[in-house]
């Protein structure tokens, strides 16, 4: 026979195994029920979508960590003893990753701050990388190089250091430097060089064309010449520019200056 007392024990559990159930089902629905109405919040005012998929799971994370508790206080059991336990095993974790981590929160800070965007053309200072973003993850930055590499630059060396966003502005400036000839006409030349410019279809003519003396150097007069042209017609603007120039200035006879060596010597007896 069991006793009263067994009896009254065991209804006792059965009594809060089924408040525990009907506080966990209670829990889950209303934790879905908030998580719906933060995304739809987050999407509300245009956070980026790495960021709230993170900002997200630690807030399920939060909420199902003090719901498992509430539970398992219920039956009893200290918890603080499980609390301290994770605090140790997290600050642990925590130095074995710290670079990670910074890593990560420098993802965080980028997603939010956004001082580039997928498509925009950067340099970083601190080892001069450049290049088109072509992705970014929590971790890492990917770069699309002229020259169709990529490159993997840590988010903490993003987040911590200046860069150069070049089409932020969606118009990008060419500065671009020719030497000619001290003897050549100047007048004329500058006179070549702005009607280059000013022919290309893709120079944004309302923001100017300057075709100026740059320098007077040592073999060469280098004339400066800065323009505007969308973003994405910036290279190939740039490199037609180029070839233009060098076949203009040869039609106009005008010479384009190189390093040359003089070497004189004198015949023995």
């Amino acid at each position: 026979m069991i006793s009263e007392e067994t009896l009254n024990k065991i209804l006792h559990l059965g009594i809060k195994i089924v408040i525990a159930v009907a506080v966990l089902l209670v829990g889950i629905y209303v934790i879905r029920f908030l998580m719906g109405r933060i995304r739809k919040h987050f999407k509300r005012i245009g956070i980026e979508d790495g960021v709230a998929q993170f900002i997200c799971s630690v807030i399920r994370f939060a909420l199902y960590f003090v719901l498992v508790l509430s539970i398992i206080s219920a039956f009893g059991v200290a918890t603080t003893s499980i609390v301290a336990i994770l605090g140790s095993s997290g600050l642990t974790l925590g130095l074995a990753l710290q670079g990670s981590l910074s890593n990560f929160a420098g993802g965080v800070l980028i997603l939010l701050q956004k001082p580039f965007v997928v498509g925009d053309y950067i340099r970083e200072d601190t080892h001069g990388n450049e290049g088109t973003v072509s992705r970014i993850s929590m971790i890492y930055t990917r770069l699309t190089t002229v020259a169709n590499n990529t490159v993997v630059i840590p988010n903490a060396v993003l987040a911590n250091s200046s860069l150069v966003n070049y089409t932020a502005a969606g118009e990008r400036k060419a500065d671009i430097s020719v030497g000619i000839s001290y003897s050549s006409d100047l007048k004329k030349a500058k006179e070549v060089l702005f009607n280059i410019a000013d022919k290309d279809e893709r120079i944004i003519k309302a923001q100017g064309i300057n075709v100026f003396v740059r320098e007077l150097a040592d073999s060469s007069v280098n004339i400066g010449v800065r323009f505007f042209t969308r973003a994405d017609d910036y290279w190939q603007t740039y490199w037609d520019f180029l070839e233009n120039t060098k076949l203009e200035l040869d039609k106009a006879g005008i010479v384009i200056p190189f390093p040359q060596v003089t070497v004189s010597y004198e015949k023995e007896d």
